[in-house]
């Protein structure tokens, strides 16, 4: 293979940056990392050869500026630029300021970005190239008046969509005509804020959609090809959560016609790179050649892109850098094909108990299972700040069928342990298991439709709970003394706290190794054998002395002693409060309504002495680009108001004091 560029700046952070920066050194290729304040120590300045800080931690002052990114590149002699996604990714303004400055950009051209960058005008190209679309409204207007009689003629459920948006922003589903006017307000501020941009279009709600979509890349020589299709469809709030290829259920007629119909809307804009075409697909039934509709085209390399290098065997970002370059694609269609079947699935730093709000924090400890492909940004040790996407890692597992890989994925996540800050982990793992996904039966209502069995957390073993115990106490269990005393064993009482809950315990220690843990009185579980070496514990137990073995990992969190425990497959985290110390953990917070992460307020629905429902709204907060509504936890009188519209805030603090209830 011939040398493409000699050195590329890789215009983002995070774990893509890595990835691409992976495959540039698989290439001989140098690379430049640019990074903000808050990514000074990151993973991604690690690994490049060179890293220049471009400002401050908010992306609108670093990872947005374009002129800092492309003084880099100059500064260090860089030739090319790769976007990642994201970011300045599908800016065509940006792509423009690139070539005016002699450098290349690893992505499609300026005009084919702005051809699809506003959902309207890419649905109005879309038509004229014969691509069927979604029905809806994407013309001029924005009055609000005309907007809602333009959702009541295309008939109730409407998706509102900003024109600009990608990721789940700016979007909303809208089932009642009187819900049009306070979703249309949130769709334009989450569409202003994350884009610039606050035009929306109204399409129809497919009921019960599967989203689709279509690998393409085209080269600078007039070839487009495909790899294959992507499913999408499982989803929170239109953002993608677990993604595979093939698609289930997809027959060869169906393929054929969606892969037809993204090559032709690629040719369409004579694109260039790697790009994705989105489509809704009618799951009430099997997929029909005449049942799905174009939504967008995504023209940037996707989150979800390993899920097709897994099932073809393409490197793509190689593929976007060579031609870039001005190669030709390295295969034509007739080479490509489809070998087993691959998932990828999102860890986030986000709480699926309480409504996924996104997390920050330490990771104290961070592991991952060795039969997976984990790509990631971080390392154990590192902080999720509240400045960017609150993403972990992808957990990228493939088989030669489905369900092998799907048994995979389901193992890997099982095996992953996240410390220091929540994470979705879990919830993963569930939606894994589900049985309606397991049979490749669902579509993106599956996880709004059964969320509650999803994120319902699991109660601790007593496995969970000794281990917890004997870690929590700081047990060396080597030492010769273990469990000695001059009359009888060693009893330790403590009081764990897991989910809130007050788990009271005792753990004896006999002196010839055995430690038990009761309950109410009652043995729960004996372990002998204990050793416990860094994260990795290992013990025997019952009279068959079965092999247990955990990851377990100490931190602190709000100043109080955490111990989690992963364990038989099971991840369960518990406290250790100091009644002494005034905790937070043990006080009362229903008279309060405190911030569930930092963020900015954006509105605020009350003041003080206003009458309040439980569960009405007292005001919207924004974090990493999405609107989080502040929940009254009770009926009430509001006693005072601890923050304004504007404001920035830090997760746990006080907003909303509650007058405080009267016993009678």
């Amino acid at each position: 293979m011939t040398q493409t560029f000699s050195k590329i700046l890789i215009a983002n952070r995070g774990e893509i940056a890595c990835r691409i920066i992976r495959t540039a050194r698989d290439m001989g290729i140098a690379t430049v990392a640019v990074y903000s304040d808050a990514d000074a120590g990151s993973l991604h300045v690690t690994l490049a050869d060179e890293a220049i800080h471009i400002g401050p931690s908010p992306a609108a002052e670093s990872y947005l500026l374009a002129g800092r990114i492309i003084d880099a590149a100059r500064q260090t002699g860089a030739q090319a630029i790769h976007p990642g996604y994201g970011f300045l990714s599908e800016n065509p303004d940006f792509v423009d300021a690139v070539q005016a400055a002699g450098l290349v950009f690893i992505g499609p051209s300026a005009q084919a970005i702005r051809a699809m960058g506003l959902k309207d005008a890419a649905k109005d190209l879309m038509e004229q190239a014969g691509v069927p679309v979604v029905p809806g409204y994407q013309g001029e207007s924005q009055d609000p008046a005309f907007l809602s009689a333009e959702a009541e003629r295309i008939g109730y459920p409407v998706l509102i969509k900003a024109r600009a948006g990608g990721g789940g922003k700016g979007m909303r589903k809208v089932d009642r005509p009187e819900d049009f006017a306070d979703a249309l307000t949130s769709a334009r501020r989450e569409g202003q804020g994350a884009f610039g941009d606050p035009h929306v279009l109204i399409e129809k709600y497919i009921t019960t959609p599967r989203h689709i979509e279509v690998q393409v890349f085209g080269d600078n020589h007039g070839q487009v090809v495909h790899l294959f299709e992507r499913d999408c469809s499982l989803q929170r709030r239109h953002q993608k959560v677990i993604e595979e290829a093939p698609a289930p259920g997809m027959t060869d007629d169906v393929r054929r016609a969606m892969a037809d119909a993204a090559v032709k809307a690629a040719q369409a804009i004579d694109y260039t790179g790697a790009g994705t075409i989105e489509f809704i697909a009618d799951g009430s039934g099997p997929l029909r050649a005449d049942g799905f509709w174009f939504m967008e085209m995504n023209t940037r390399l996707q989150v979800e892109h390993p899920v097709t290098e897994a099932i073809t065997g393409v490197d793509l970002v190689e593929w976007q850098i060579r031609v870039a370059a001005g190669e030709r694609l390295p295969l034509r269609q007739k080479d490509l094909s489809i070998t087993g079947h691959a998932f990828e699935a999102r860890l986030y730093a986000e709480d699926p108990s309480n409504g996924f709000l996104p997390a920050t924090g330490k990771l104290e400890h961070l592991a991952f299972s060795d039969h997976a492909r984990n790509d990631t940004g971080v390392r154990g040790g590192d902080v999720i700040s509240p400045f960017y996407d609150p993403m972990i890692a992808k957990i990228i597992a493939n088989g030669t069928d489905r369900d092998s890989a799907r048994l995979s994925l389901l193992s890997s996540l099982r095996k992953t342990h996240v410390v220091g800050t929540v994470s979705n982990a879990g919830f993963l793992a569930a939606l894994t298991d589900h049985a309606g996904f397991a049979a490749g039966q669902f579509d993106t209502g599956l996880i709004e439709r059964d969320l509650a069995d999803l994120v319902t957390a699991p109660e601790p073993g007593g496995v969970h709970i000794a281990i917890a115990a004997f870690a929590a106490l700081g047990i060396e269990p080597a030492s010769p003394h273990l469990g000695w005393r001059l009359w009888g064993d060693a009893v330790h009482d403590l009081t764990l706290l897991h989910d809130g809950k007050p788990l009271c315990c005792r753990l004896t220690l006999s002196p010839e190794g055995l430690v038990t843990l009761l309950q109410d009185g009652q043995d729960i579980i004996g372990l002998r054998d204990i050793v416990f070496d860094g994260a990795a514990f290992s013990a025997r137990s019952g009279t068959t002395n079965a092999q247990v073995s955990a990851s377990v990992c100490l931190a602190r969190r709000d100043g109080v002693l955490l111990v989690s425990v992963l364990t038989k497959a099971t991840t369960c985290e518990f406290l250790l409060p100091d009644p002494r110390s005034g905790s937070a953990t043990l006080v009362d917070t229903s008279d309060s309504v405190v911030a569930p992460m930092t963020g900015m307020i954006v509105a605020l629905d009350v003041a003080a002495g206003d009458e309040v429902t439980e569960g009405a709204r007292l005001g919207v907060m924004e974090a990493m680009k999405m609107e989080t509504a502040l929940i009254a936890p009770r009926a009430g009188t509001v006693a005072e108001v601890l923050c304004a519209a504007g404001d920035a805030v830090e997760g746990g603090a006080i907003l909303v004091n509650f007058e405080t209830e009267v016993a009678l």
